[in-house]
């Protein structure tokens, strides 16, 4: 079966964007990839737990070094954002990212949304402003404490944290990052019906999302969800096209049709991608059995996420 992007021309332009001035999220020190080259620690291989004020608030992550960590050494970074009713350490569980099959030479980070969700749902006990802001002090936090490459930091998420993963991206402080791969992602805030909100710092901003075409969750095709309004997934993948300039694109199709891979072009990088699996509901795609697939009574699906997301950001570093 052949998806339909029919709003996307080989000569997609960039659409205009407003800005999101209420978002911009207040730095409090200067982002170095080299500050925290030099500290020793003694977790390498294993993954420890931290607080970290934050907007007057206490929040946590979880962070696992990679078991060769060095402290002279700068590693990409990945920040995994669970779904809602959740905690970090059980997104790192689910996808399994933490092994080194997967993140290789990565440092992987969790954190966990105040009252286990995102903000962006109208169930959220956050605001925009304030988890934004969170991001922030975490990228300096884990810059100060660990060796990082500056050009090579990512996000990835689930469900209510793939939709804020996809807020991070259309504001200022997406520009930090690299890449971006949401997976069944809510996307509550670019759900845009007459006019785009969303400002990405830079164009083409690389992002992959994979998606579950039987997800009664987040529904393919949109529609009312758990936590406000979603758009459909073709029409969102339409916005980022547009965004990002793309000018071409291909679809693979493969496992009987029940698979299918969306590559677009954007100025001359296959940065925007979308992986669809017919029979797959809101889970974590993976070829071995997982929590989020059993909480929703399926077993293994055609593809493994963690593997196509790491594979994904390995292609790209921040200009």
């Amino acid at each position: 079966m052949r998806l339909s992007l029919a709003a996307i021309a080989v000569t997609c332009i960039a659409a205009a964007a407003h800005a999101w001035p209420a978002t911009t999220p207040q730095r409090v020190a200067t982002a170095s990839g080299t500050k925290g080259c030099g500290k020793t620690h003694y977790f390498n291989g294993i993954t420890q737990y931290h607080d970290l004020k934050s907007s007057s608030r206490d929040r946590k992550y979880s962070i696992h070094l990679p078991v060769d960590y060095h402290k002279a050494k700068p590693y990409p970074l990945v920040i995994g954002f669970h779904g809602s009713d959740s905690v970090g350490l059980f997104f790192e569980a689910d996808t399994k990212m933490s092994e080194p099959r997967f993140s290789g030479d990565k440092i992987m980070v969790y954190p966990d949304g105040i009252g286990g969700a995102w903000a962006g749902a109208n169930y959220s006990k956050v605001s925009v402003v304030e988890d934004l802001q969170f991001v922030a002090d975490l990228l300096d936090e884990i810059r100060g404490d660990y060796c990082i490459d500056n050009d090579r930091i990512y996000a990835t998420g689930m469900s209510n944290g793939g939709g804020f993963v996809n807020t991070i991206a259309c504001n200022e402080i997406g520009g930090e990052f690299a890449a971006f791969a949401p997976a069944s992602g809510s996307y509550y805030t670019d759900n845009n019906k007459h006019h785009d909100e969303c400002k990405p710092a830079r164009s083409p901003l690389p992002l992959l999302e994979i998606h579950g075409g039987s997800d009664k969750s987040v529904h393919y095709d949109g529609g009312e969800g758990e936590g406000g309004d979603e758009p459909a997934i073709l029409d969102w993948l339409t916005w980022w096209a547009k965004r990002n300039a793309c000018t071409s694109q291909k679809q693979d199709d493969s496992f009987h049709g029940d698979v299918h891979h969306i590559t677009l072009t954007c100025d001359g990088l296959e940065a925007l991608q979308h992986w669809k699996v017919d029979d797959m509901g809101h889970c974590w795609a993976s070829t071995e059995i997982n929590f989020s697939q059993i909480s929703v009574g399926e077993g293994p699906t055609h593809i493994q996420a963690s593997e196509i997301i790491m594979k994904f950001f390995d292609q790209f570093s921040k200009p």
